[in-house]
């Protein structure tokens, strides 16, 4: 990393006591990341957000270190945390031009082995991650248990130094791109028999690991796969941290997840309303601009009134996670990806009826949006598994399930 990238994270990382106590506002220097990230984005956009090169804005943010903002600095990255990527995340979004492996990479698969995995493992997979040249996947979704990891049949045992792994993954994004995917599997607790999920680096080229890709209505860079593990042998370096740990090692990485896809969510969000209020602005039906008739300026008033709320619940969750507190991270992170996602559907829909018929064209670019937008409440966890989250974690009440 160079001395300028070097002292910007550290400057950012420096300025975020500030920032955490009241969780919500940003530091000067959070502010110029959004800026420059504002500008990276800028310079790479097209007309829509399929009009874009993804792998040279990939390259292009790795090597002005924004893709490792969030790792430790002497594994090559910033020094910084969530909050910093999730800025990161949310104004290429707000540009147009979103990179969703970095929900997966640096978010998710970065955060787990910075903070759970042995000195090799971090040596062998941070410095890439940082510096773009390595990719991560995360495969923790199957077919009859979607992400409740108390149901995942995936298991993994041992045989003499090595482990087998076996079972089915599916809606796993960016395999094809990867080096290695982080599969979440289940072992046995030589103490109770009962299994506890595990995390395990399994390579792309590993005998025995077959992916094949889904077929998906929306259109993106990073395809979805349904993966099959086949007796797939790995090494005991293999397992990232302990096997004993169980939960806790996932949820480090599945708060960092949430929050990002809040950053993607808010990011989608203003980009919509940007585009709706553009055209409100100078679309002249009668006498005045459509954007001085109420009945279209209010409701884009509420989609940025909620986009900026569910914003100020992202950082405060980013702001928990980036402290180390992952029980309010929990909390905080389910809440941050319920409202962004809700709030980023609304904007679209807004933003596509501001636009009338002009809304579903290929020029204006939002159409496509209604079904991407839909992301953002189904993955990686449903809304209604959120409510189910907050009506017994944090309010108290009984399970339904």
């Amino acid at each position: 990393m160079s001395t300028a990238r070097n002292s910007t994270a550290r400057n950012s990382t420096a300025g975020k006591s500030t920032a955490h106590k009241s969780t919500v506002l940003e530091t000067e220097e959070h502010q110029a990341l959004r800026a420059a990230v504002a500008a990276l984005g800028k310079r790479h956009a097209g007309g829509t957000h399929r009009d874009y090169d993804r792998q040279a804005l990939w390259t292009e943010a790795a090597k002005l270190g924004y893709l490792g903002v969030s790792l430790p600095e002497e594994y090559g990255g910033g020094g910084g945390g969530i909050t910093e990527l999730s800025i990161v995340l949310e104004e290429l979004g707000a540009a147009g031009c979103p990179l969703l492996m970095m929900v997966v990479s640096p978010a998710i698969c970065g955060t787990v082995i910075a903070r759970f995995g042995t000195e090799a493992q971090k040596q062998r997979w941070l410095p890439g991650l940082a510096d773009g040249s390595l990719t991560l996947a995360f495969g923790i979704t199957e077919p009859d248990a979607g992400s409740n990891s108390h149901r995942i049949t995936t298991t993994a045992r041992r045989d003499g130094e090595d482990w087998l792994l076996t079972g089915r993954k599916v809606f796993i994004s960016g395999v094809d791109m990867a080096d290695a995917t982080l599969i979440v599997g289940r072992t046995e607790d030589a103490r109770t028999g009962r299994l506890k999920p595990c995390l395990f680096l399994v390579p792309r080229d590993a005998p025995g690991f077959g992916r094949t890709q889904i077929d998906m209505e929306i259109q993106a860079p990073e395809k979805q796969f349904e993966l099959v593990l086949d007796d797939v042998r790995v090494p005991a370096d293999a397992l990232v941290g302990n096997e004993d740990a169980g939960l806790l090692q996932l949820f480090a990485g599945l708060n960092p997840e949430r929050i990002m896809t809040a950053a993607f969510a808010i990011g989608m969000g203003r980009y919509a309303l940007a585009k709706a209020v553009d055209y409100a602005k100078t679309r002249q039906v009668w006498k005045e601009p459509i954007g001085s008739h109420q009945a279209i300026a209010h409701p884009l008033a509420q989609a940025h009134i909620e986009l900026e709320t569910a914003k100020l619940m992202m950082q405060k969750a980013a702001a928990l996670c980036d402290a180390g507190d992952d029980l309010g991270a929990g909390e905080a992170a389910n809440m941050a990806k319920y409202a962004a996602g809700e709030a980023c559907v609304k904007a679209v829909d807004q933003s596509v009826h501001t636009l009338g018929g002009n809304g579903l064209t290929r020029e204006y670019g939002l159409a496509a949006l209604i079904t991407a937008s839909r992301v953002a409440r189904i993955a990686p966890v449903s809304r209604e598994m959120i409510l189910n989250f907050i009506s017994h974690q944090t309010l108290g009440l009984p399970k339904s399930y």
